[in-house]
């Protein structure tokens, strides 16, 4: 009698296809991460609602700080969307859990990725500014001197972790999408979104250190803006590449 070849992991099912049971959990992801998405869209209420702050030149996180007065509304979406995305990233990792022959490197990296996304984004809520260092040159003076509350401090960190776990997810679950031949839309739309991201990161970072440096903020905020919403439309495709493959 012949032996059996070990099964090509690049074709073992995927846990978040059709072929996997338990697709009602499936739904519930698809359904998390695109709410989570659309929340993480509410700082576009600026175009409409009167905020003071200039959406080219200060952060998005300015409009959750304690002294705005729609800051309790924007802390609260921000909150809603790192949720919903941390609740969606915790399903699929679940189901990575359950289904060991779908637990390969780029996806389990990749669902790790968003889930410290919605993690560090609903922390950030509950660390906000203070103040406006981009808008007011006092709070600025306070931010340098250290007299500001220790939150701008946590809120750089949990920032930074939000954004490096989008990052992470972003270019990991487009390449096992490529990869591994799964989630067709974001392996064909996923590429692109990645580059977009990395280049208004590069920008978002370079205008920071320059503000930081005393040198302006060079468009800081569209950079940052542009940024957020990539990764907004990113969580989108992967919501709606989830559904589409359990539908086939």
């Amino acid at each position: 009698m012949g032996t059996q070849a070990d099964p090509d992991p690049d074709l073992a099912p995927d846990p978040l296809g059709g072929s996997a049971p338990g697709t009602g959990s499936v739904a519930s992801l698809v359904g998390l991460v695109a709410l989570g998405a659309a929340a993480y869209t509410a700082w576009v209420l600026e175009v409409v609602l009167s905020t003071g702050l200039d959406p080219i030149e200060t952060y998005v996180s300015e409009l959750a700080a304690q002294d705005q007065p729609l800051g309790g509304l924007f802390r609260a979406t921000d909150f809603t969307a790192g949720l919903l995305v941390l609740l969606g990233g915790f399903l699929a990792l679940v189901r990575l859990v359950r289904y060991p022959e779908a637990r390969r490197p780029w996806t389990v990296a990749g669902w790790a990725g968003v889930t410290l996304f919605g993690a560090a984004t609903a922390a950030d809520a509950w660390l906000p500014l203070s103040c406006q260092p981009t808008a007011d040159p006092e709070c600025a003076a306070r931010e340098t001197a250290g007299l500001v509350p220790a939150t701008h401090q946590a809120h750089a960190v949990s920032s930074s972790l939000a954004m490096t776990g989008a990052l992470v997810g972003i270019v990991a679950l487009t390449v096992a999408a490529r990869r591994y031949g799964r989630l067709a839309p974001l392996a064909r739309y996923g590429p692109a979104l990645v580059v977009l991201e990395l280049l208004a990161t590069a920008w978002t970072l370079t205008a920071i250190s320059l503000f930081t440096a005393g040198h302006g903020t060079w468009a800081l905020g569209a950079g940052q803006r542009l940024q957020v919403l990539l990764v907004a439309l990113w969580l989108g495709l992967l919501a709606y590449s989830v559904h589409r493959e359990r539908r086939t």
